[in-house]
């Protein structure tokens, strides 16, 4: 039976992977995609003048979201009404408000959707803002990435999920294994995975994956490719490079988990609804796993970033940005939301204090994070991470059924025979 903390921190994994609709239908309604710029001079730190700032996320981001809000409106003249929307009805209503003009003065969006939602135009040109902060080199880089469009800002980090390599100690300790030793390999992780199947304990299970769940796989494999130095897609995203030999010992090595018995039963089916319920139940070994749900765990469980094929580390930069809209008449009022956000009082004030990763690589190592090294090496390895960008990310890996599943179900489930043609078939929606 799962606890009542055990079942929202699955739903919040569950609508991370699950992102709801195709963004294809703000093609048509966003009006053009020549970006908006700010109609007037943004001071550099906005303007506080008691103005009343509308904000819209989606409902995973919802606790994160609650408190930022409520600290800012605690301490600011301006007031933000926030509006938390249903994750699977998030884009439509995105899609409809840009259409009418009726877009928030600040929005967030899924950091996969941020690349197709501002060449659309969706959000304000806040370049100059965000190059004055003195501090901008300490951003996350991989949202920044993936809200830059010809050379324009748009995005700044709002929330942020990491995939990290988890694994419960008390399991690793019966097995034989140092219990405060990561995995420094991939070649490292599948023994332990195996090692644990070994105990032959009831229900319990090496490791697990969701092998039907395009967004489990992107955000829990694609780290391993980024720590050997490869890339998944080219610069532009619109080729896929998922057929080299990097990537094919990642397919290899969960082929030999799978065929071992050492991945969790219900692996090979699951769509992404319940792919995390093992491991916070205490009955999986180790796995890639979301940074934002270790505070769920009631076992201690050993925290690093995810390896590649003969060692380093990375993550994949998961999680919402948020910028200004395009329809807000008051973007000096948003952007004083936006730089009090990224403050250093609020990330660790706010965010850290409440357990949560911060976007500043210079405050990875704050007061609150200090005092569990866990929290450290998540906000380190953050800086180590990457976020692809791609206009046509969601079809090409996220969607049931997209090619990218097709690829790794044949490479790990069949003979692995079709990587290069599949990968091909990724190129052909990504190039689309």
């Amino acid at each position: 039976m799962f606890t009542t903390r055990r079942r929202a921190a699955l739903r919040a994994a569950t609508a991370f992977v699950a992102a709801g609709a195709l963004v294809g239908g703000l093609t048509a309604c966003a009006g053009g995609s020549d970006t908006p710029t700010p109609a007037e001079s943004i001071p550099a730190e906005g303007v506080d003048d008691g103005s009343t700032l509308t904000l819209w996320t989606r409902a995973p981001m919802e606790a994160q979201a609650n408190l930022l809000v409520d600290a800012y409106n605690a301490s600011h003249e301006n007031q933000v009404e926030l509006t938390v929307v249903p994750n699977d009805d998030y884009v439509a209503k995105v899609g409809a408000a840009a259409g009418s003009g009726g877009l928030p003065d600040l929005f967030a969006a899924d950091i996969v959707y941020v690349p197709n939602w501002v060449q659309q135009g969706l959000f304000a040109d806040i370049t100059e803002q965000i190059d004055g902060l003195d501090y901008k080199d300490t951003i996350n880089q991989g949202h920044l990435s993936a809200g830059t469009y010809e050379g324009a800002e748009h995005v700044l980090p709002f929330v942020l999920d990491l995939s990290m390599l988890m694994w419960n100690k008390e399991l690793f300790a019966e097995a034989g294994l140092d219990p405060e030793k990561a995995p420094a390999s991939l070649a490292e992780f599948a023994d332990a995975a195996k090692a644990v199947q070994d105990l032959g304990k009831d229900g319990v299970s090496g490791t697990s994956t969701g092998l039907n769940c395009g967004g489990c796989l992107v955000f829990t494999w694609f780290p391993s490719i980024w720590a050997s130095g490869d890339e998944v897609m080219n610069e532009d995203g619109t080729e896929a490079l998922l057929a080299s030999d990097t990537a094919k010992e990642v397919y290899s090595t969960w082929q030999d988990l799978e065929s071992y018995g050492a991945v969790a039963p219900g692996s090979a089916d699951e769509t992404g609804a319940t792919w995390v319920a093992g491991f916070q139940e205490g009955k999986v070994g180790v796995m890639p796993y979301p940074a934002t749900l270790l505070p769920a765990l009631d076992f201690d469980a050993g925290v690093a970033g995810i390896p590649g094929v003969d060692g380093g580390e990375s993550t994949f930069v998961g999680g919402d940005g948020i910028g200004i809209s395009k329809d807000s008449k008051l973007s000096p009022q948003a952007w004083n939301f936006l730089s009090w956000m990224m403050s250093e009082e609020t990330q660790v004030q706010v965010l850290a204090k409440a357990g949560n990763a911060v976007s500043r690589s210079d405050l990875a190592d704050n007061e609150y994070a200090a005092q569990d090294p866990r929290l450290v090496t998540i906000n380190e390895v953050a800086a180590m991470g990457d976020t692809p960008v791609a206009l046509n990310f969601q079809q090409a890996y996220n969607a049931p059924g997209s090619p990218w599943i097709t690829l790794v179900r044949n490479a790990v489930l069949g003979d692995g025979e079709t990587v290069d043609a599949d990968n091909d078939e990724i190129t052909a929606i990504l190039s689309q």
